[in-house]
């Protein structure tokens, strides 16, 4: 099936080119469509990898037992479906083939990528782009604790969701982390935050805050041979 719809959207791509510049841009880039999903059947988490890295994995719940992950009592997650066949159960996406951006009804997989970041015990889910100095943070989660065998629960921010890519009204397996504004204007709602976040980091406190402005008094003392 994913031959078949990569195969059709080539076709429907070169189509779009060959009729030239009178076919509007967002025609021809606007290949795929979006349809929200059930969160409640999805997990997004943060995988640890060595001693301070972290990958992106969502998990998907495709029949109602057995679980495919389980919530401990210190509030990792259990990965359960490592512990049996899980085909045809539960679905793991775990990079870019399976995930990506869309925002205002644009996929943004070939500019922007996901990324997990500890900042102190919040690991926070960021959407980046190499020519971008701003991040835009797509979800949070606790990393109190590391654990190799535990994952961190993400949660998106109020204004992102889980969505499926459709072309022509064919749902795929495809994951879209969506968000109706467009991307510019969630780059210009993060600037002052970003900053604001790089100047405390380059603060060092204490250093000038209680020296003022006025001249400081220096005691002299004679020189007595």
């Amino acid at each position: 099936m994913k031959r078949t719809y990569l195969a059709l959207a080539a076709v429907a791509l070169g189509a779009a080119v060959l009729q030239g510049p009178s076919l509007p841009q967002a025609q021809a880039v606007g290949l795929f469509d979006s349809r929200p999903v059930d969160a409640s059947r999805f997990a997004v988490l943060a995988r640890p990898v060595g001693r301070s890295d972290w990958s992106l994995l969502v998990l998907e719940q495709l029949k109602s037992q057995p679980l495919c992950w389980e919530t401990r009592p210190d509030g990792l997650i259990d990965a359960a479906l490592n512990r049996f066949d899980f085909t045809g159960i539960c679905s793991r996406y775990i990079d870019s083939n399976g995930y990506s951006l869309r925002t205002a009804n644009q996929d943004l997989g070939g500019s922007f990528r996901l990324r997990l970041r500890q900042v102190g015990e919040e690991l926070q889910l960021q959407a980046m782009s190499p020519v971008e100095t701003e991040t835009i943070v797509v979800g949070r989660g606790k990393a109190n604790r590391r654990d190799r065998d535990g994952f961190v629960p993400i949660t998106l921010e109020s204004t992102w969701q889980l969505g499926r890519r459709v072309f022509r009204e064919q749902t795929l397996s495809h994951l879209y982390f969506t968000n109706p504004t467009p991307m510019a204007q969630l780059i210009a709602a993060a600037a002052p935050a970003t900053r604001s976040g790089r100047q405390l980091i380059a603060r060092r406190p204490g250093l000038t805050d209680d020296l003022g402005t006025d001249p400081i008094a220096l005691p002299v003392i004679p020189f007595v041979e």
